[in-house]
């Protein structure tokens, strides 16, 4: 079964402080990213490209859709496999490198997601579940560098 699936985000530029990319430091690096019937994201560049810290950069938009994809598929294969989960976190991290040309790249992803699951029978298949679903989440198989995980898997009211 091959099934093609189509998505559609909108990026407007809102940085323009009047001169427009006259300059490196002229401009702002906030953008709105929408999309049809949701919330508007407020974007920039981080900080150590002349962001703005208090908007969502696109290194962290990454991570997050890579920790959130694998909660999703996680979840997806906790089910199917009898476990139960009540409770999911995640801590994501990420490292890029930058090049000495002003490009870069990510290296590498480490999620780190504390799983609760119902009873301490399950705590196996749970963990177990991590390695599937790192092989269903459709952004993880995406991207060109390494996503680790690094599981804790809990019982809950233990």
């Amino acid at each position: 079964m091959n099934l093609e699936h189509h998505y559609a985000v909108s990026v407007e530029w809102t940085g323009n402080r009047g001169t427009g990319t006259s300059h490196y430091r002229a401009y702002g690096r906030d953008h709105t990213v929408s999309a049809e019937g949701k919330p508007s994201i407020e974007g920039s560049s981080d900080r150590a490209f002349h962001g703005d810290a208090s908007r969502w950069n696109p290194e962290e938009l990454l991570l997050s859709a890579l920790s959130q994809c694998h909660l999703l598929s996680y979840l997806h294969v906790a089910s199917s496999r009898g476990v139960v989960v009540t409770a999911y976190t995640d801590s994501a991290v990420g490292t890029m490198r930058q090049s000495e040309d002003g490009g870069g790249r990510f290296t590498s992803v480490t999620l780190r997601p504390v799983v609760t699951v119902e009873s301490e029978d399950m705590v196996e298949r749970a963990r177990d579940a991590h390695h599937e679903a790192s092989t269903k989440c459709f952004i993880a198989a995406s991207v060109n560098f390494p996503v680790e995980h690094e599981p804790v898997i809990r019982v809950a009211g233990a």
